[in-house]
């Protein structure tokens, strides 16, 4: 292999590495800030100017913690269990391209890690590896309310990937390939979220239930698990799961901004200015990165405002609601390309967002109606 090649390789993932672990720090600062000013509190202050040190100190504190392993624990399999949790969120950022290439030194020096024409099947297959480490560390801590937290992960999973996945689709029919990079460059002029805004909700709110985020955070549901699955975790493995959740956020904050944001291109109304990533390559990632701050802000915001979900409705909505949707938008993207051709392009740039938005509006009046008439029953 060629030095010069295996030194770029190593380069860039070093700096994709740790660029999640800065990004993991700082995101839960980034966090508790924001949840600060909606609930009109100061937040974090004291560790260092603007309370900016506080990630180190959770750091600091987080590593000379007590480890403890309880004795009647399975000892491999629980220590295994945070590592199988956190690898496979890096594996998944090593697709998503932060821009096109740049020249360093008389070198071209392309700006993603690696570029695979089945991009998207590989992400949905690893995502789904990140469930197992949740399952082994409900089953293996020997504590029952950690292994009710693990069996709410798998159901839980299982429910809203189909919906996830589903939501992919819509992306690979629009841009006609699975590669990342093609799903970027057929979003030059037109982002996918405005002709499938319907399958960018789909994702999202999928998304937050993959990641157990708020509401959809049932695995580990304080008021009743205690703490779920990382119940018997302290310490550092306590630290690994932390980390997998807040470094999970942002990953799938990129792939959603790859997949319906336009990636690292410029925003629309930046197009044919002297800002376009064409001119400037090198103004790629920091687009994605604006478009990451946004999409975790959407993040905090849902959590800051949404009360957890109760979980029969929780598992009603990935079953009754977002799997039909979500096979209802893949039609409708399907029908609107089949019919391009006999279409204007104006007109075929209207038909799906307007029937997959009509069909969004059915689902949440279904929803509504059926809320409604429990109420009325219990009451």
């Amino acid at each position: 292999m060629d030095f010069a090649l295996f030194l770029e390789w190593t380069v860039k993932s070093l700096v994709l590495i740790f660029g999640l672990l800065f990004g993991f720090a700082y995101l839960t600062f980034y966090e508790r800030r924001l949840l600060a000013r909606f609930q009109v509190r100061i937040g974090p202050n004291r560790a260092g100017p603007w309370g900016i040190l506080q990630p180190i100190a959770d750091a600091f504190k987080m590593i000379l913690k007590e480890d403890l392993t309880p004795s009647q624990a399975d000892k491999v399999l629980f220590i295994i269990a945070p590592v199988l949790t956190m690898a496979p969120v890096t594996i998944l950022a090593a697709i998503i391209p932060w821009g096109t290439s740049v020249n360093i030194l008389g070198r071209e020096i392309t700006l993603y890690l690696a570029d695979i024409s089945v991009g998207i099947l590989f992400l949905t297959s690893v995502a789904s590896i990140a469930v197992y480490g949740i399952v082994i560390a409900g089953w293996s801590s020997n504590n029952k309310y950690a292994m009710l937290g693990g069996l709410r992960s798998t159901a839980q999973m299982i429910a809203y990937e189909l919906a996830l996945g589903l939501s992919f689709v819509s992306v690979i029919l629009l841009a006609n390939s699975m590669r990342t990079l093609d799903i970027v460059a057929q979003q030059r002029d037109l982002w996918f979220v405005i002709l499938q805004p319907v399958g960018a909700v789909i994702f999202i709110i999928a998304t937050l239930a993959e990641v157990n985020r708020a509401p959809f955070d049932m695995v580990e549901a304080e008021q009743e698990l205690t703490a779920g699955y990382h119940t018997e975790y302290s310490g550092m493995k306590f630290a690994l799961f932390f980390m997998a959740e807040y470094e999970k956020m942002i990953v799938i904050s990129m792939i959603g901004a790859t997949l319906f944001f336009g990636g690292f291109r410029e925003f629309w109304f930046l197009k044919e200015t002297i800002f376009s990533v064409d001119r400037l390559p090198w103004l790629g990632p920091i687009y994605l990165f604006i478009k990451l701050l946004i999409i975790l802000f959407g993040m905090v915001w849902v959590r800051a405002t949404l009360p957890r979900l109760r979980y029969d409705r929780l598992m009603a909505l990935g079953w009754k609601v977002l799997l039909p949707l979500s096979l209802v938008v893949v039609f409708i993207t399907a029908a609107g390309i089949l019919l391009k051709e006999q279409l204007n392009n104006s007109l075929y740039l209207a038909i799906i967002p307007v029937l997959s938005i009509f069909a969004g509006l059915v689902a949440v009046a279904l929803v509504a109606r059926d809320l409604r008439r429990k109420e009325n029953a219990r009451s």
